[in-house]
């Protein structure tokens, strides 16, 4: 392994904080599933923008889509993803990414990024996000997503990561040459 890469145990390792497990995430933190369909609560957060990466109708889904949004003016983005360590939720780091960077660029813009449980495919996508906008490496977006709550993305999107900041890396030195 070269000094660069970084390997889903550190990740893991960091996300554990040292203790040797994870945190689940507590009722009081992690109580996205309702908050997506509360519209009023999030317009009086402020809310612009709902990135929502869990996207569909099955019970590990929140079934909403830009038509539940409509008319509210909040501008919503669904990504269909399922949280399966072999699930490859990288192909839409750019994507997920774009919308964020979008939805901030705009005067007093906000985006609420959420999954089922606010646990693994959302922070992921802001981890990503993170790493392709604000030039973060993953340890240093993994620790700054940690320490405002609970997360555990899984394994193969930890792995993502790390191939993520891989391509970054090697894109920075590149540049450098």
């Amino acid at each position: 392994m070269s000094e660069f890469q970084i390997s889903v145990e550190e990740l893991n390792d960091l996300l554990a904080n040292g203790s040797g497990c994870y945190s689940l995430p507590s009722a009081h933190i992690s109580s996205p599933p309702p908050l997506p369909k509360n519209i009023m609560r999030l317009q009086r957060l402020g809310i612009t923008h709902v990135l929502n990466a869990a996207e569909g109708k099955s019970f590990m889904h929140v079934n909403t889509n830009a038509e539940f949004y409509e008319g509210t003016g909040i501008i919503y983005h669904g990504i269909k993803a399922n949280d399966t360590q072999e699930f490859n939720l990288s192909r839409y780091f750019e994507e997920a990414a774009d919308f964020i960077d979008n939805a901030l660029a705009q005067k007093d813009g906000r985006v609420f990024v959420h999954c089922r449980e606010g646990y693994s495919r959302s922070p992921t996508l802001v981890i990503a996000y993170l790493m392709l906008r604000q030039n973060m490496d993953v340890k240093s977006a993994v620790s700054a997503v940690r320490q405002k709550r609970e997360i555990g993305p899984n394994d193969g999107f930890l792995k993502q990561l790390c191939e993520l900041n891989e391509k970054l890396v090697m894109e920075a030195k590149l540049k450098k040459a």
